[in-house]
């Protein structure tokens, strides 16, 4: 109890430098997810953006990710912003390969929900780094709060992304395999 008291007094703290001029929004938000992992405050400020995720009164764009926990088992969620690129639809973890998210997408196969006011079951298909560059620039471009995390701006060349694109896992949205 008393971590959470000088977590919360720590995010207050840099909160009121926000407000002062002496941290910016892209410091918070890095403070946040610092060693690139979401911190108890990051998690508690997610979970609002889950719920209105998923009832769809947020824009289209933003859903909540559904999937089973590889070691848990239990159901996992988070709320992610979708990139469409040439009709497809993506999803990108801003923070990288290294994440819980992602290893359980992997672990799952794929298989996920997707809830944005319906529930949409879905197979997320890893795109290979090669493909990612233009994916990651329209991710950065519809997610303001993504771009501390990525070390290249959103009007960047796609020069730039195809860079750094080994290390932002990006997942196409498909429909699952019809069975019977």
């Amino acid at each position: 109890m008393r971590r959470l008291a000088l977590l919360v007094a720590g995010g207050a703290l840099l909160l009121a430098l926000g407000f002062a001029g002496l941290l910016t929004r892209a410091d918070f938000t890095r403070w946040l997810y610092r060693g690139r992992r979401p911190h108890r405050i990051a998690r508690i400020l997610m979970k609002p953006w889950e719920a209105i995720a998923s009832t769809g009164i947020a824009p289209g764009y933003l859903v909540t990710l559904e999937v089973t926990g590889r070691t848990s088992g239990r159901t996992v969620s988070l709320p992610l912003v979708v990139a469409a690129v040439d009709g497809q639809r993506y999803v990108v973890s801003m923070l990288g390969d290294d994440v819980q998210w992602v290893r359980n997408v992997r672990a799952a196969g794929g298989r996920a929900v997707l809830r944005s006011g319906v529930r949409q079951d879905v197979v997320l298909e890893e795109v290979p780094p090669g493909s990612r560059a233009a994916i990651l620039q329209a991710y950065l471009r519809r997610t303001p709060g993504a771009r501390p995390h990525v070390p290249v701006d959103k009007d960047a060349p796609l020069g730039d992304f195809e860079k750094i694109a080994a290390a932002y896992p990006v997942f196409r949205v498909t429909d699952p395999p019809r069975t019977g």
